[in-house]
């Protein structure tokens, strides 16, 4: 089935600031985009800077889309939020409808980029030298997502690389022994590194897709900064497994935000079948459910929708 991560979906409010501030303040490129009547779709990616790219809109740039090695940001507009007033989404924060925590690039210093982005005009949930953590940092994008910004390659060390690399996504999950069930033995990622703060309560899990395990110890954080794709970080507050119910929140029913996660697949009713033998995992969506049959929505442990895509579709 060949399973491998290919996005992460935010719903943003305006395109007119979440395409400027991804494209050019977090220097990604736009590899493709759709537009239907009520909803438009964005497909952002961090790419090595001697790689070409189709045309976003074109159908090379859509073959490119359904079959890229790596891992994309897909913003969802729903046209019409940008004439709404005030915040139109919950950036997955927020008592008591946490979930979703932030996504993260990597960048050559935390503290010079920092500075940079501030002076254009980012604002900053927490500066690198601000709180017990030092040396990281969360911006706020237009949308009021937590963007993390962590150590990564230094700027002598890039090469083609872009200075920004998109390098995380974090969920929040109840269980991990059922999230890395989920995540390694049926979606087949690998558990690259895992870090326990007991003093804070809390242990961080970090997967990829065919990466080599990073090396317990204080330089793993920054082992991880390094690599060239993302990393699905699950974050397990001690305690919620004994916990009755689901402690988190998945973004799609009120207050909405983040959407979920995709995958492509080789086989799509392949890996719905397989899905279903490998647990009791529910559905948003089965492939002969709804109009869009080249799709389907699993509902992971703690019921995050993800999403999977057989390699090569069109929707042009």
């Amino acid at each position: 089935l060949d399973f491998s991560w290919q996005q992460t979906m935010l719903r943003i409010k305006d395109p007119a600031t979440s395409l400027p501030y991804y494209e050019e303040k977090m220097g990604m490129r736009r590899l493709h985009e759709y537009h239907f009547d009520d909803f438009s779709l964005y497909f952002l990616a961090s790419v090595n800077s001697d790689v070409e790219t189709p045309p976003s809109g074109t159908k090379e740039a859509e073959a490119l889309l359904w079959r890229y090695p790596g891992t994309t940001l897909e913003l969802t507009h729903n046209h019409g939020t940008e004439k709404e007033a005030g915040p139109v989404y919950d950036n997955g924060n927020n008592e008591p409808k946490r979930g979703f925590g932030h996504i993260a690039f990597s960048v050559p210093d935390v503290y010079e980029e920092s500075e940079k982005l501030e002076a254009n005009g980012v604002d900053f949930k927490k500066r690198p030298n601000e709180g017990r953590m030092k040396g990281l940092a969360f911006a706020y994008d237009p949308t009021a997502y937590w963007v993390e910004l962590i150590q990564g390659t230094p700027k002598e060390e890039l090469g083609p690389r872009p200075p920004y690399t998109f390098s995380q996504t974090m969920l929040r999950v109840k269980d991990p022994e059922e999230s890395l069930r989920f995540y390694c033995d049926v979606l087949g990622m690998k558990l690259l590194c895992r870090k326990d703060f007991d003093d804070a309560g809390f242990s961080l899990f970090f997967l990829q897709h065919g990466g080599a395990a990073v090396a317990d110890g204080a330089g793993a954080l920054g082992e991880l900064g390094r690599l060239p794709q993302p990393v699905l970080e699950l974050t397990w507050n001690h305690g919620t497994e004994k916990e009755a119910g689901p402690p988190y929140h998945d973004g799609n029913s009120d207050p909405r935000g983040f959407g979920h996660i995709g995958f492509l697949c080789n086989d799509l009713q392949g890996a719905v079948d397989y899905i279903d033998a490998c647990g009791s995992y529910g559905w948003v969506k089965r492939p002969e459910d709804g109009s869009m049959r080249n799709l389907a929505f699993a509902k992971d442990p703690d019921g995050y929708w993800v999403e999977l895509i057989p390699r090569g579709v069109s929707f042009m």
